[in-house]
């Protein structure tokens, strides 16, 4: 096997033997085939839009293919199959529409070839054969470390983009022209000759079309529970029985809440699931208790503990302990080999577990508050107390901290920044990164929390939208603010909003704690002389500079 797709890879340049995130090189290989044939899908998809025709199934099923292979979502080879066959009848049908659309206006159809004419092999096992032949490693071999990085780049951006869609698209919200930027660049990597010049404007498509699903998640999202507002959470726990609940997908979410609703069992979020609390339709839910531990990667413990069943309802899921393996529950996309699949949304099993559970016995020992619910309506609600702080001196910098949380050394960057920030700067937090400050105490400014967490990394359009408004408030553009952007990265959603950051001209943005392993030296010059992007460094140093960065 071959992946460097995440931050945590081996090494920081590749797992070759099994995944650091857990997936074996079975795994791996289904996971490259998947990406391979919905390539197939996509230059027929591409093709008939241009033409005129688009094929909702087809645009949906693209979405999930590639979803599904974004880091921590499924692991189990047996559906991963499933998941490959299914693509040739979607295919098929990708292509009938582009024929029928050529028909249509008098044109001959191209002669397409490699995965859109691939057939399945008969079992499992001619499956991973036949994924080994496409890994990522065949194209370093036979196109280079530059363009294969720059085509990596591209589809894990576009994972990003299909995994917002597909939380967008559950609660009934699309946008064609999304797809068709998915199925266009997907069609792109599967050119034989590209050359950086194309690969970088492709990247920074790939960005613009980020900041169109992020408009369209927030729509959504915003539409059907209401605008985030400042929300004070529990973070603890109270007497009785309880289910845990981890992911993004709020649609998962309210409709666990109205199924347990009067059977005496508390719900708690934990991870990315905890801005959930600050939706009005969801916190008006009585029995929505609190937040239960930290962030993903700190599950495996923390779910040993936890006296009830876990529901899984995105990526983040990591190998699950023997004590905890028969009482979590996956659903929709995420998939764990031996562990019960919840398929249907109907999430009985999960509630008779909890019943038969013992539940927590007493409450924390140890109260304590979080806030959190601070999106783009609830701070520009207070733009002019904000505006007004700069202006005076009040308010010095904005500070951006945001992205993905995880174990390995050197995050504690994070939290270290984030302690160093002088009194009169305020923090925006973002993301599962987040759970690196949450046990600072920051204080106000202003009659405002200093830190104000604006939700999942699902939310990233709310930090766009704020960014925007006070850069139009000061007749400037986001690079003359007194704004540093600090990121912290693990996978592919974490890359398409850095892409969105870049299509949108932002510069001096820091990434850590590892640059990506699919960046090259060459690449990152590039990147550099461009966006002036940084990799994060020591924190007194980058706090000094970042101060001196567009100071008001």
């Amino acid at each position: 096997m071959f992946c460097y797709q995440c931050e945590q890879t081996a090494s920081n340049s590749g797992c070759t033997i099994t995944g650091i995130c857990g997936k074996n090189p079975d795994t791996a290989a289904l996971q490259d085939l998947l990406v391979d044939v919905t390539k197939g899908v996509s230059k027929f998809a591409h093709r008939a839009g241009q033409l005129g025709v688009r094929n909702r199934e087809v645009d949906r099923f693209t979405i999930e293919a590639l979803f599904t292979t974004v880091t921590n979502v499924n692991f189990d080879p047996a559906r991963l199959g499933s998941n490959v066959r299914e693509v040739v009848p979607i295919r098929d049908q990708a292509k009938a529409d582009y024929e029928r659309a050529c028909e249509a206006a008098g044109q001959t159809p191209e002669t397409l070839n490699g995965s859109a004419t691939w057939t399945p092999d008969a079992d499992l096992d001619g499956l991973v054969k036949q994924g080994e032949l496409v890994s990522i490693r065949q194209r370093l071999g036979s196109l280079g470390e530059d363009i294969t990085g720059l085509q990596e780049l591209l589809i894990y951006g576009i994972k990003g983009i299909a995994a917002y869609a597909k939380h967008a698209q559950v609660l009934g919200h699309e946008d064609p022209e999304v797809y068709a930027f998915i199925h266009e660049g997907m069609d792109f990597v599967t050119k034989p000759e590209p050359t950086v010049d194309e690969l970088f404007t492709m990247n920074m498509r790939c960005g613009e079309a980020t900041i169109k699903v992020l408009a369209l998640l927030d729509q959504a999202n915003t539409e059907t529970y209401g605008n985030p507002e400042p929300t004070e959470v529990l973070w603890g726990y109270v007497p009785g029985k309880a289910i845990l609940v981890s992911g993004h997908d709020l649609k998962d979410m309210e409709l666990l809440l109205k199924q347990t609703e009067g059977k005496g069992i508390n719900v708690y979020t934990h991870g990315e699931m905890l801005p959930a609390h600050s939706y009005p339709e969801l916190k008006k839910h009585k029995h929505f208790a609190g937040h239960y531990g930290g962030a993903w990667m700190r599950q495996r413990p923390e779910f040993s503990q936890f006296p009830g069943p876990i529901l899984m309802t995105t990526n983040c899921i990591q190998e699950p302990r023997e004590d905890y393996k028969a009482r979590i529950f996956t659903c929709g996309l995420v998939a764990w080999p031996g562990v019960a699949h919840i398929a249907d949304q109907d999430f009985t099993p999960v509630i008779e577990a909890a019943l038969a559970a013992p539940g927590f016995q007493d409450a924390s020992p140890a109260e304590k508050n979080l806030t959190v619910g601070f999106g783009h309506h609830a701070v520009l609600g207070v733009a002019d107390t904000v505006i007004d702080a700069v202006k005076s001196g009040a308010l010095r910098h904005f500070f951006l901290i945001g992205g993905c949380d995880g174990a390995e050394a050197g995050r504690n960057y994070y939290s270290d920044l984030g302690k160093a920030l002088p009194d009169d700067t305020v923090c925006l937090t973002l993301g599962c990164g987040k759970f690196r400050l949450l046990d600072e105490d920051m204080g106000t400014l202003g009659g405002l929390p200093r830190r104000l967490d604006m939700g999942q990394c699902n939310d990233a359009y709310s930090a766009v939208k704020v960014a925007q408004a006070l850069a139009g408030a000061f007749e400037t553009d986001v690079n003359g603010l007194p704004l540093s952007i600090v990121l912290s990265w693990f996978e592919q959603k974490a890359v398409c909003i850095l892409l969105a950051l870049l299509h949108l001209g932002v510069k001096d943005i820091r990434v850590g704690p590892a640059l990506p392993a699919f960046i090259t030296p060459a690449v990152l010059n590039v990147l550099v002389e461009k966006f002036a992007i940084k990799p994060i460094g020591n924190v007194e140093e980058d706090l000094e500079a970042m101060l001196n960065e567009n100071a008001a």
